[in-house]
């Protein structure tokens, strides 16, 4: 008796679901509507071809992200080289929503967390530093993007009121997931890398390229080494960038390279305190902290005089 108990519940319960699940494919949801253009619109500039230009965000102070955020592409807010914390970003990026700069981080590794963190308070984008392998490649783009593309869970940041009332059904498009290759390693293996799913961009940190192989910028070894991560990412059908944006022109790569670490403003506009008229400015030169200062060069010895 008590077998036929069971066995009927469970058949009167997967009627129940054979009809909801008819009733669901009958009655779907109404779709989204056809966005004409991606609300990342640093993403959207990269798609159509175009150079992407950001200026670095290092310390907590919105008055000033949000007057810099008017002339350039993206905000590279730096979380790997600086103090700033994720609420010192959320507040930023919460005092001028929907400012021109697309809001992104380059975070210091690529850990469940910081990526779920950076997402939850709006960020459209990260960016994954030091990548050697296809393991740490594959953890910067499945904890960026909902299901069923990737594993970020759903929290409750300021994410969706930024950024619409179909967030959850629209980030995944407009995420931007970029990865940086620095080493020999990630050298090696950046056919493999640009090739995970998830990754949408690839781009060389130059000066830790150099840094770690040994080889000074200028020299046919370490050309060698950026022509290579040049051919993989597009052969990955991947974009292409460099930190560095001195690279941005008159380089044999340059018609190929499209996303920078700073560069130009978008208008003309001129930081304050970097030098007055734009013509007196490198706007490629890197953030305060990761200059690359050339070694002093011995001073002779003074020579005492005779009495």
């Amino acid at each position: 008796m008590r077998k036929f108990v069971v066995l009927a519940a469970f058949a009167a319960m997967t009627v129940s679901w054979t009809l909801v699940s008819k009733s669901a494919a009958q009655n779907p949801p109404p779709p989204l509507p056809k966005q004409a253009k991606l609300y990342n619109t640093a993403k959207q500039k990269l798609l159509e071809g175009k150079q992407v230009f950001s200026f670095t965000q290092s310390k907590a102070d919105p008055a000033d992200y949000c007057e810099r955020a008017k002339h350039y592409d993206f905000t590279w807010f730096e979380m790997q080289h600086s103090t700033l914390e994720f609420r010192d970003v959320e507040a930023m990026i919460a005092a001028c929503p929907k400012v021109a700069a697309t809001p992104m981080i380059r975070l210091p590794d690529a850990q469940e967390w910081r990526i779920q963190h950076s997402t939850d308070i709006g960020a459209l984008g990260v960016i994954i530093p030091t990548v050697d392998d296809v393991d740490r490649a594959r953890e910067g783009a499945k904890w960026a993007r909902f299901p069923p593309v990737g594993r970020r869970s759903s929290g409750q940041g300021q994410a969706p009121q930024l950024w619409g009332n179909t967030y959850r059904q629209t980030i995944n498009d407009n995420m931007l997931v970029v990865i940086m290759i620095e080493t020999p390693t990630g050298v090696a293996n950046a056919y493999d890398i640009a090739s995970v799913p998830g990754v949408d961009v690839v781009i060389i940190g130059n000066n830790d390229l150099a840094s770690f192989s040994g080889y000074a910028q200028s020299s046919p070894e370490y050309q060698a080494m950026v022509t290579k991560i040049h051919d993989d990412t597009l052969r990955a059908g991947k974009i292409f960038g460099q930190a560095n944006a001195m690279y941005a022109t008159g380089h044999p790569l340059s018609k190929d390279a499209k996303f920078f670490q700073n560069g130009p403003s978008n208008d003309g506009w001129t930081p304050p305190g970097r030098g007055g008229a734009r013509g007196a400015v490198n706007p490629n030169a890197p953030p305060p902290g990761e200059e690359v200062t050339p070694p002093t060069p011995p001073q002779p010895a003074p020579v005492k005089k005779s009495n």
